[in-house]
């Protein structure tokens, strides 16, 4: 197993700069989630890791060494767009993608019937993939860039067209892929399903890093915390009211007091201040969420 360190890349087409300057290291075994808006430079980054593009400035390694074709075969890559064939069925679809890994027969068969089981496709095992849902066709897709058992698996997009239901499937398949010790990255504007999934991420925009690191250390970058109090009672107010640099938030759709607090405020001392004030029956500190972070990453009001 190797880390993937990605080091001042950087790629144009053209006059656009796609990708102006991203770094981040992978280690081995560990999940990243590659984060940002549409046209931020993910894609591209994404194609660099696997040498479907070469950078035009700085380098992309695994275990210490460029990504050439014999490396390259060694990683799994579900692209965003669909990319099956519609004719071929599915359990053939996913035998001929595992022979381009070289996988050869009769195992390719029998990982696809083991995918095929492990995603709930065996109703559509016979059928054409054109047939299939979109939902269906991602996972037949999920199922053609795991087959041949990669090192590092990427994946943009992976829950695209899928239901809840088939978002938790997938989601379970991710975390069996992360406990046999995959490297897994993923692309996603579904932050909710992998803000625990991922160990650490990468938010870049305008071909740039905006923010990088494990989720506890994007956090701790966080200028402020929430409080939640309640009941929504005119003594806890003023106490929260009274607190230095103490904002209150807009009403929530219960009876709350929500306040925006400075991240180093001691919140033991505001709770005993807050009990000696009224019937406190609920306080809760919240951390920001990946999507807090995220957009204030980005630029955009959260």
């Amino acid at each position: 197993m190797g880390t993937l360190v990605l080091s001042n890349v950087a790629r144009s087409f053209g006059d656009v700069a796609a990708v102006r300057d991203v770094s981040f290291t992978v280690p081995a075994g560990t999940t990243f989630g590659l984060l940002g808006p549409n046209g931020a430079g993910k894609t591209t980054t994404m194609r660099m890791i696997l040498g479907i593009l070469l950078p035009d400035r700085g380098s992309v390694t695994w275990d210490g060494k460029p990504v050439d074709l014999n490396v390259r075969r060694r990683f799994g890559y579900l692209p965003e767009e669909r990319g099956l064939y519609g004719k071929l069925k599915v359990r053939e679809q996913i035998a001929y993608f595992g022979r381009l890994h070289g996988v050869a027969p009769p195992v390719d068969t029998k990982r696809a019937d083991a995918w095929i089981e492990r995603l709930g496709l065996g109703d559509y095992a016979n059928r054409p993939c054109a047939e299939l849902s979109k939902g269906n066709q991602q996972k037949v897709q999920v199922a053609c860039a795991a087959l041949h058992e990669p090192e590092l698996l990427v994946l943009d997009e992976p829950f695209s067209g899928l239901d809840p239901v088939n978002a938790e499937t997938l989601l379970e398949v991710l975390r069996g892929l992360q406990s046999a010790g995959t490297t897994l990255i993923l692309s996603s504007h579904q932050m909710w399903q992998i803000e625990d999934l991922c160990q650490s991420f990468c938010v870049i925009a305008g071909g740039t890093v905006r923010a990088a690191g494990t989720i506890e250390e994007l956090r701790s970058a966080w200028p402020t915390r929430i409080v939640e109090v309640e009941p929504a009672a005119a003594a806890l107010q003023d106490v929260l009211d009274t607190m230095l640099g103490a904002r209150r938030l807009p009403e929530a759709d219960r009876p709350v007091l929500a306040y925006e607090i400075p991240a180093d405020a001691d919140t033991a001392s505001l709770l005993r201040r807050l009990v000696a004030a009224g019937d406190v029956t609920r306080f809760e500190r919240v951390d920001p969420s990946l999507r807090d972070i995220y957009l204030r990453a980005i630029g955009a009001a959260a």
